[in-house]
């Protein structure tokens, strides 16, 4: 598959993909109907690509005017992927790169709050349930208003019950399913 940014500053940039099977890097499809039902909300908005494989819907953000994308993988070869990709692109400098398992940063304190947080984990694995759900106990992460938006095999997806978020889109491209949260209103 070949990856590219497909909007914004750094639009027809050429992304590197991580070697191997451990990643599922999104089609330009999704990312263009990710990013339009975004529309403009990107402008100055902060982003966590939490399960970041290649960057390429952090990328995607800060090309479109994010100020800031934090991108973290528990792998040393996404994690070199990305910071490559964001050199390319000359992102760099909106971006925090980190290293590291996923579910023990969910779990920690929050030092910094976002207003998107990207799920788009190894598949089949239910990982996106468990992240998604340590989002919930933990809404420190997420600004007023901000979206939990999970990709995942449409087979994968099951409704369950969470306290502080909930579903309120999905939308199905072929093999992947994208499916919106936000916060409940009090």
């Amino acid at each position: 598959m070949s990856l590219r940014v497909i909007s914004g500053s750094a639009k027809g940039r050429r992304l590197k993909d991580v070697p191997g099977e451990t990643t599922r890097p999104i089609t330009d499809r999704v990312k263009e109907a990710l990013f339009s039902i975004l529309f403009d909300d990107v402008q100055d908005s902060s982003w966590w690509d939490l399960f970041g494989g290649t960057g390429a819907v952090g990328i995607e953000a800060l090309s479109r005017g994010a100020a800031f994308v934090r991108f973290s993988d528990l792998n040393r070869l996404p994690v070199e992927v990305i910071k490559a990709n964001l050199q390319a692109c000359g992102l760099g400098d909106r971006a925090e790169v980190r290293r590291g398992d996923a579910f023990a940063m969910l779990a920690s304190l929050p030092e910094h709050s976002f207003d998107y947080i990207y799920i788009a984990p190894p598949q089949y694995k239910e990982m996106w349930s468990k992240a998604l759900a340590l989002v919930d106990t933990n809404p420190g992460w997420l600004n007023e208003g901000a979206w939990v938006i999970v990709q995942i095999d449409p087979r994968e997806y099951q409704q369950f019950a969470l306290e502080n978020l909930e579903a309120f889109d999905e939308r199905k491209y072929g093999s992947t399913l994208l499916v919106f949260y936000r916060q409940k209103e009090k």
